[in-house]
């Protein structure tokens, strides 16, 4: 088994060893970054003499009581339910392979995370793909996605609101996608990291369906990447006690000081939550004027939700060359070929938080030098 080069973390590494270096982040996919210090200054000194005060060994492989409960509290089910993994990207190793039998497949959204169809085929699962198109809004087909789905479908995989396009589900796509699962005996599972982020009508978390399995993490929405801790609700104590004995073997236990501090910022979410709403909103009105102020060279569809948007060249060209020369710039964005959708390219608007004032100013910068070579070589030709 040999995994595929995985080109967008590849390429996001630049940000740490580019020369001239990266002084605009707009590739990360997380939202506005917090230090030790911030998070801990919401502390009470109470919860920080917990803190100091932890032992520092094993945790229970399913997570800390005190932790699983405050996930149950926010996704409204019991702490029995909640299973705390290594990320969402341990969730969905988990549950790829759970997955992995003889003749399985899985239904997929393409784009998408590119670690999906690496790690689903590394386990010998055949992937099938449902497309967010861009006259379509990004929006997905119930249909397209039915016809997909037969009796070796093992797993059904959603993301609301979508990385890269920002697209998201309503809560009737959602509840009739569960329907159709549950009625075939399919897992349906929604990636929702990025919820309750959006920017338009909002939608209930997917832990609300009795068939449901859902994953979400600290790094996207609650901001806090660094803690490498994620979470998997499901409410059947078959596949529950499945994903344990997996994880017994992946990674065994969580990092015990990461999961303290994961609690710290779910007892204050709402101030995490509000901070990012506020970067992810500013951010997005001065996304919305760049682009509209340059519609001769890209295009986009409006995210209605989550921290990133996935524009695309005008002229249909491969955006890799583009992406360098704006990266040389000073400004990191994700060439569209690390999703298999070449003339796009995917911006983060939310992890160089309130830096990314400065970053639109020097991406404007470079689309009206591009505009203007555009124009020069219409002329000349």
């Amino acid at each position: 088994m040999e995994l595929p080069d995985f080109l967008l973390d590849r390429w996001i590494e630049q940000k740490h060893t580019a020369n001239p270096p990266i002084e605009y982040d707009l590739a990360s996919s997380t939202g506005p970054v917090w230090t030790l210090r911030e998070l801990l200054a919401l502390s009470k000194e109470q919860e920080l003499e917990t803190l100091l005060d932890t032992s520092l060994s094993y945790t229970s492989a399913v997570g800390s009581p005190a932790l699983r409960s405050a996930i149950a509290e926010l996704e409204g089910v019991t702490t029995d339910e909640v299973q705390v993994v290594t990320g969402a990207s341990e969730a969905l190793l988990i549950l790829f392979f759970v997955a992995a039998e003889p003749g399985a497949n899985v239904v997929l959204p393409s784009p998408g995370f590119p670690a999906n169809t690496a790690l689903a085929q590394s386990v010998g699962i055949a992937t099938r793909y449902y497309s967010l198109r861009q006259e379509n809004h990004f929006c997905i087909k119930l249909d397209e996605i039915r016809r997909l789905v037969d009796r070796d479908t093992r797993l059904l995989l959603v993301n609301s609101p979508h990385n890269p396009t920002g697209a998201v589900l309503s809560d009737e796509q959602m509840d009739s996608l569960h329907e159709f699962c549950a009625e075939r005996g399919v897992p349906f599972v929604s990636d929702q990291v990025y919820h309750p982020i959006y920017h338009g009508p909002e939608t209930r978390s997917a832990s609300r369906l009795p068939h449901a399995t859902v994953i979400s993490d600290f790094s996207k929405a609650l901001c806090l990447s660094g803690l490498r801790i994620g979470w998997i609700v499901d409410h059947d104590p078959k596949r529950r006690e499945r994903y344990r004995n997996a994880r017994n073997y992946f990674t065994i236990t969580g990092n015990v000081l990461g999961e303290r501090l994961a609690l710290l910022a779910l007892k204050h979410r709402e101030t995490v939550y509000s901070r990012a709403r506020r970067v992810a909103v500013e951010n997005l009105r001065l996304l919305e004027q760049l682009f509209g102020s340059y519609d001769d060279l890209v295009r986009w569809v409006r995210p209605l939700g989550g921290m990133t948007a996935f524009p695309w060249l005008v002229n249909g060209a491969d955006s890799r060359e583009f992406c360098r020369r704006l990266a040389r710039t000073g400004v990191l964005i994700v060439p569209g070929d690390c999703f298999d959708q070449p003339s796009h390219f995917r911006v983060g608007f939310a992890a160089s938080g309130e830096r990314f004032p400065h970053a639109i100013e020097r991406f404007a910068q470079f689309l009206h030098a591009e505009s203007r070579q555009l124009r020069a070589a219409a002329k000349s030709g």
